[in-house]
C-alpha cells in the first residue's frame, strides 16, 4: 500500500489549482465519452429514419435513470473513501471500496433486472409509441444487463479520484471513449446492425470502463481487501445512509427529464429528436461543469475529514467563481456555432429551433446548475447527503413540472426547454444557502449525525483490528 499523506494530496496546496487539475482532467475523460455519444446521436442521424433519433432520445431517459442509480453509488464509494485517507486511513478506504462494490452490484442485479422486465410499460410512460417504441426497447434490451459492469466503473473510477488519480480516472474515460468510437462505425454502417450496432459498441465500452478502472486500482493502490458478509453487513449501514439518499437524489434527474421528454413528445418526434441532440451537446459544452461536481467532492471529503474547515469552504467558494467563468465564453461560443450544429444533424423545423435556442443566452442558466452540482456534492461529503436528495427532487418537481408545463402552454416545444431551464434559478438560490450555513455548523463541530457516528466507530474497530493484526 502507497503511502497514505501522498494519497491524501488535498490537504495542503492551491484549492484552486486542485480544483482546476482534477477538473480539466476528468473534463478530458469525460468528454471523450460524450463525443462519442454526440457521434452515436450524428451516425444515426445519417441513417436518415427520423424515428431512430426520436428512439435513442427516448432510451437515453431509462439509461440516465440506471446510470444515475450507478453515480448515487459511485458518490458513496467516493466519499468514504475520501473520508478515510483525510483520517490517514488507506486500509480502511480499501475495505470500504470493496464493501461499496460488492452492494452495489448486487443491487445493480436486482434494479437492472427490475427495468429490463418492464422495458415496455416505462418507455410508453414517457411517450413512446409505435416504430419508435420499439426501437428503444430493442436499444435497450442490449444494454440494460450491463447496469452492473457499469456500476463498477464508475465506483472505481470515483475511488481514483478520491486518490487524487485524476489522470488514471481520465485514462478509464478515455479508453472507453476510444473502444467506442473505433466500434461504431463498423457495427453501425460495416456490419450494418444500425441502431443496434450502436448499443453493442456502447457494451463494449462499459466492459472497458470496468477492466481499466480495476487495473489501475489494483496496480496503484492495492485495490481491493477480501471480504466476509459479516464485515459487509456491518458496513452496510454507513454505505446506505449515503448511497441511498445519493441514488434518490440522481433519480429525480431521470425522473425529470422524462417528464420534459414525454412533454416534448406532445409535439412531435421532431421534438424529442431536437431535445435528445441537446442532450448530447450539452455534456460537450459545460464538460467542465460534470468533471467539477465529482473532482470537489474528494478535495471536500479530505479536508473534512482531516478538520481543515477553512479548505473545504476555501474550496466550495473557488467552484463557484470558475463555474461563472466557464460557463459565460461557453454560451458565446454556442450561440456562433449553433447554424453548425443543426447542420452537423440535418435538423429541420421543430428540432432546428430547439437547438437554436439551447445555443443562445439560455444556456446562462449552466450557471445555476452548476450551483446544484457543487452544493450536492458538498452535502455528500459533509456527511449530509440527504440534502442533496431534497435539492434535486425539488429542482426535478417544482423545479421542472410547472416550468415546462406553463412553457409549452404558451410557447410550445420552446417553452419545454425554457421551462426546464428556468426551474434551476430558484434551487440553485436555496442550494447556495444551504451549503454555506452547512459548512459554518461543520467549523462549529455541529456536524454529526448518527451515522456519522456510526461510521467513526467502524473505522476505530477496524483500525483496532489492523494494528493487532
Amino acid at each position: 500500500m502507497s503511502d497514505t499523506n501522498e494519497q491524501a494530496k488535498f490537504l495542503t496546496g492551491s484549492l484552486t489549482k486542485h480544483i482546476i487539475s482534477m477538473s480539466l482532467t476528468s473534463a478530458i475523460g469525460f468528454l471523450a465519452l460524450f463525443v462519442v455519444d454526440l457521434v452515436d446521436m450524428l451516425f444515426i442521424s445519417m441513417l436518415g429514419i427520423d424515428e431512430l433519433a426520436a428512439a435513442v432520445g427516448f432510451a437515453g431517459t431509462i439509461l440516465f435513470m440506471t446510470t444515475s442509480i450507478s453515480i448515487g453509488m459511485a458518490i458513496a464509494g467516493g466519499a468514504m473513501v475520501a473520508r478515510s485517507l483525510g483520517e490517514n486511513d488507506a486500509d480502511r478506504a480499501a475495505e470500504l471500496l470493496t464493501h461499496v462494490l460488492v452492494v452495489g452490484v448486487a443491487f445493480a442485479v436486482g434494479f437492472a433486472g427490475l427495468i429490463y422486465v418492464n422495458l415496455h410499460t416505462l418507455t410508453g410512460w414517457i411517450g413512446a409509441t409505435g416504430t419508435t417504441q420499439e426501437l428503444a426497447v430493442s436499444y435497450l434490451k442490449i444494454l440494460i444487463p450491463t447496469m452492473p459492469i457499469l456500476l463498477i466503473g464508475i465506483v472505481v473510477s470515483a475511488a481514483l479520484r478520491s486518490h487524487g488519480a485524476a489522470k488514471l480516472s481520465m485514462m478509464v474515460t478515455l479508453i472507453a471513449g476510444v473502444v467506442n468510437a473505433v466500434l461504431d462505425p463498423i457495427f453501425i454502417f460495416a456490419l450494418d446492425m444500425g441502431l443496434e450496432g450502436a448499443a453493442w459498441a456502447s457494451v463494449a465500452s462499459r466492459v472497458s470502463v470496468a477492466g481499466t478502472a480495476i487495473y489501475f486500482i489494483v496496480t496503484r493502490y492495492g485495490g481491493f481487501v477480501g471480504f466476509t458478509m459479516s464485515a459487509v453487513i456491518r458496513d452496510f449501514r454507513p454505505i446506505a445512509a449515503i448511497a441511498i439518499p445519493a441514488m434518490l437524489a440522481n433519480i429525480a434527474a431521470p425522473i425529470g427529464g422524462a417528464y420534459v421528454t414525454r412533454a416534448a413528445a406532445e409535439f412531435g418526434d421532431a421534438a424529442v429528436a431536437g431535445m435528445a441532440i441537446i442532450g448530447r451537446v450539452t455534456p460537450i459544452a459545460f464538460a467542465l461543469i460534470f468533471a467539477m461536481s465529482g473532482s470537489i467532492g474528494p478535495i471536500i471529503g479530505q479536508n473534512f475529514g482531516a478538520k481543515q474547515h477553512d479548505r473545504v469552504r476555501e474550496a466550495f467558494n473557488s467552484s463557484m467563481i470558475l463555474i461563472v467563468v466557464y460557463v459565460i465564453p461557453v454560451v458565446a461560443v454556442l450561440y456562433f456555432l449553433r447554424g453548425p450544429i443543426a447542420n452537423m444533424f440535418n435538423a429541420h423545423g421543430v428540432a432546428r429551433d430547439l437547438i437554436f435556442l439551447f445555443c443562445g443566452p439560455l444556456s446562462l442558466a449552466w450557471i445555476f446548475n452548476g450551483i446544484i452540482f457543487v452544493g450536492n456534492a458538498a452535502y455528500n461529503n459533509l456527511g449530509h447527503p440527504f440534502y442533496s436528495t431534497w435539492v434535486n427532487w425539488g429542482r426535478n418537481t417544482l423545479g421542472i413540472i410547472p416550468f415546462v408545463y406553463l412553457g409549452s402552454y404558451y410557447w410550445g416545444a420552446q417553452g419545454v426547454l425554457i421551462g426546464q431551464m428556468a426551474g434551476g434559478v430558484f434551487v440553485a438560490i436555496a442550494s447556495f444557502i444551504l451549503a454555506e450555513r452547512l459548512m459554518k455548523k461543520a467549523a462549529q463541530g455541529q456536524i454529526a449525525e448518527p451515522q456519522d457516528e456510526k461510521f467513526s466507530e467502524h473505522q476505530r474497530s477496524f483500525n483496532i483490528q489492523h494494528r493487532r493484526r
